[in-house]
């Protein structure tokens, strides 16, 4: 750069400086003036970002001089954010000079409101001050165009009903119902009304300051029902005891009710009162601090489609409170109702059979794969949330050792024997051996050769005949299915349970722990392999998911897809097809129905008179390792009816925890046959 040119850009910089010097004078002489219309998109512009006090700035000296600043923020904020006004916008601007020095502005508006999109046309006037500047002379017109100043906005919400949840018969398992709410009548309290409120706060779990709290708010006279909290309808001893104490009131309140109680409570869940978080987190769905949400299960899984989208209506009132106008309304929208393949009688039987034990049930047609019932237990009673449950209730389900709240359906679990079919299905559709070849002699201790150092794969019992599939199956060899696995191969075998969803998760709605066959993503050793064949070693299977594995046992080798949504018994598709061949799943079939029929069969216990049931049990070992001999044992049986024709399809696993020294999975045959006579 020459000499001469940087003369010229220090000219041309200089000159620039000056000009924008001379702007800025000139607009604090006044003679830069803003426009009517730019004087109405500043104010709305402050009104979008809740500037109210700035907006009254832009007022004019006569409007300042009847409305303070005080009674102007007031106004606009209660009207706008009772409303929840939002994204104001002004268009179509148009405007005409007075000789008067008014002006007077014409615009459209458009805003979002709690009841919908509001629009409006309007027409504001502007005055000029000593210095030519325009200012508003305002009103409440400004704010809506019928709106007198002595008039009042008002904000109705019309509330919607949250959607039931039906099981497939139309039996209501969540929905509005009739509950006691508990509360004191002041005015009626004896004279040692703290040791009531103290004797109150021990039956309800209710904090005694709570209690103390709600006695003391300012709308509270000598007559009013101050409730308290909800209790069940039904819960008679609770009820008689709370009405010994003076000035207690119970009156009938609706609210959100679980009939099938503890049965249902994992699958259905509960709804509690929004969190300021959930708050947020759905700031765009219509929540208010008032509403409800699912929280667990279903409840959860379908919030959007069974909550409630509350309608609202904004309108004007007179000095007197007569309505005058309606500015804008939306109806409410009442939640879906929702249908389940449930069947809430078949989910309690099974309930009634296996509560008492920690373990869980899964009962589908294996056909259509509709899931009839789905059992964990222990249990709790979700109506204690709805109801309102005392911190010391809350403290008592969540140390319980039992684990009420966890849901064990959604878990997964070693299998055992229950798990010999799938690798029997595997091996024969692999043409890995076929159901007559004997892998014998039949021995209670066996290790394929001395590379597996001390470890041996062991069975209960010994026994003649030849060692191949059908006696495998019956006597539940462990020896044999260690074979069998071997024969298979590591990378085969990893294939065919790929295939069968292992490691992805069955989805129902709820989502359930994937199973798997290793820690990792191979079998790591030849005697983890074998210990697999047998339901050992590293395996973990989710029930769901071994309600579809059987399910292939009855649908000529593919697996049903499980789902709980009702859909007039058509099939979902399936999980997985083709994962076993049709000859390999009706041979299989037949196996596990001499497991049942043959005496010898371990779930011989099980047959029914009339019935062609198959089925396997599983005794699941849980140890720290491999030397543990204290471990605890898990059992299963999972049966199914065999017959084609039969008007009953059903398909049961079940599963109990600790039964060592209870029989191991024997504990579950007479408690399964049950059921299926009940259901049959």
């Amino acid at each position: 750069m020459n000499k001469k040119h940087a003369i010229y850009i220090t000219i041309a910089i200089i000159v620039a400086i000056l000009i924008v010097i001379k702007v800025c004078l000139s607009i604090n002489a006044g003679l830069y003036k803003l426009t009517p219309d730019q004087i109405l998109t500043s104010y709305v512009a402050h009104l979008n970002r809740q500037e109210y006090e700035q907006m009254y700035e832009m007022l004019d000296e006569k409007t300042r001089e009847s409305v303070s600043k005080e009674e102007f923020v007031n106004r606009n904020k209660n009207i706008y954010s009772g409303i929840e006004a939002q994204n104001i916008i002004v268009r179509d601007i148009s405007y005409a000079e007075n000789k008067d020095g008014t002006a007077d502005v014409k615009y459209n508006t458009e805003m979002d409101s709690v009841a919908g999109k509001i629009k409006f046309s309007n027409t504001i006037k502007l005055v000029k001050n000593s210095k030519n500047d325009y200012y508003i002379s305002w009103n409440s017109n400004v704010i809506f165009p019928d709106l007198d100043d002595n008039e009042k906005i008002k904000v109705n919400t019309i509330t919607g009903e949250r959607g039931n949840i039906y099981d497939r018969n139309g039996k209501l398992l969540a929905g509005k119902g009739t509950v006691s709410s508990v509360g004191f009548v002041p005015g009626k309290m004896s004279e040692n009304s703290d040791e009531d409120i103290k004797t109150v706060s021990n039956l309800l779990g209710v904090t005694e300051e709570k209690i103390k709290s709600l006695l003391d708010a300012s709308y509270v006279k000598d007559d009013t029902f101050v409730a308290i909290t909800n209790v069940s309808k039904s819960n008679m001893e609770l009820k008689n005891e709370l009405l010994k104490i003076k000035g207690i009131m119970i009156t009938d309140a609706t609210a959100r009710v679980y009939p099938c109680g503890e049965e249902l409570a994992h699958l259905i869940g509960y709804v509690q009162s929004i969190t300021k978080e959930e708050l947020e987190k759905n700031q765009d769905k219509g929540y208010t601090s008032n509403s409800l949400i699912g929280k667990t299960g279903l409840e959860k899984v379908y919030e959007d489609r069974l909550r409630a989208k509350n309608g609202a209506d904004i309108y004007i009132v007179d000095s007197d409170g007569k309505r005058t106008k309606t500015i804008a309304k939306t109806d409410a929208q009442n939640g879906e109702d929702i249908k389940l393949t449930i069947d809430s009688e078949i989910e309690q039987y099974v309930y009634n059979e296996l509560n008492g034990d920690e373990g869980c049930a899964v009962v589908i047609n294996p056909k259509t794969g509709e899931i009839l019932a789905l059992c964990s237990f222990p249990s709790y009673d979700a109506n204690e949330f709805v109801l309102g449950m005392g911190n010391s209730r809350w403290e008592e389900l969540s140390n319980d050792i039992r684990k009420p709240m966890y849901n064990r359906y959604q878990g997964s679990f070693v299998p055992g024997s229950s798990f010999k079919p799938v690798t029997a299905g595997i091996a024969l559709t692999l043409n890995a051996i076929k159901p007559e070849d004997d892998l014998g002699p039949s021995t209670t201790k066996w290790q394929k050769d001395s590379s597996w150092g001390t470890y041996n794969v062991t069975t209960l019992q010994q026994y003649s005949g030849a060692v191949n599939l059908a006696n495998g199956l019956i006597y539940s060899d462990n020896v044999y299915f260690a074979k069998v696995a071997l024969k298979i191969g590591k990378d085969a075998f990893k294939t065919s349970l790929d295939k069968m969803g292992f490691n992805k998760e069955v989805d129902i709605g709820q989502r359930m722990t994937a199973s798997q066959y290793s820690n990792g993503n191979a079998f790591e050793s030849e005697i983890t392999l074998a210990d697999t064949g047998y339901g050992q070693g590293e395996l973990l299977v989710n029930p769901v998911h071994m309600a579809s594995i059987y399910s292939s046992f009855v649908n000529e080798g593919s697996m049903v897809k499980p789902y709980i949504e009702y859909a007039d018994g058509k099939r979902q598709g399936w999980l997985a097809e083709g994962v076993f061949d049709k000859n390999t799943a009706n041979t299989i079939k037949e196996d596990l129905v001499q497991v049942v029929e043959n005496p010898h069969g371990t779930a011989y216990t099980a047959r029914i008179n009339g019935l062609k049931l198959a089925g396997k049990t599983g005794t699941a070992e849980i140890k720290a390792s491999k030397e543990d001999e204290n471990g605890t044992e898990i059992g299963w049986f999972n049966a199914f009816i065999a017959d084609d024709n039969s008007e009953d399809q059903l398909l049961i696993i079940s599963m109990i925890e600790d039964v060592k020294e209870r029989g191991g999975s024997h504990y579950l045959l007479n408690k399964v046959r049950n059921i299926f006579q009940k259901i049959t």
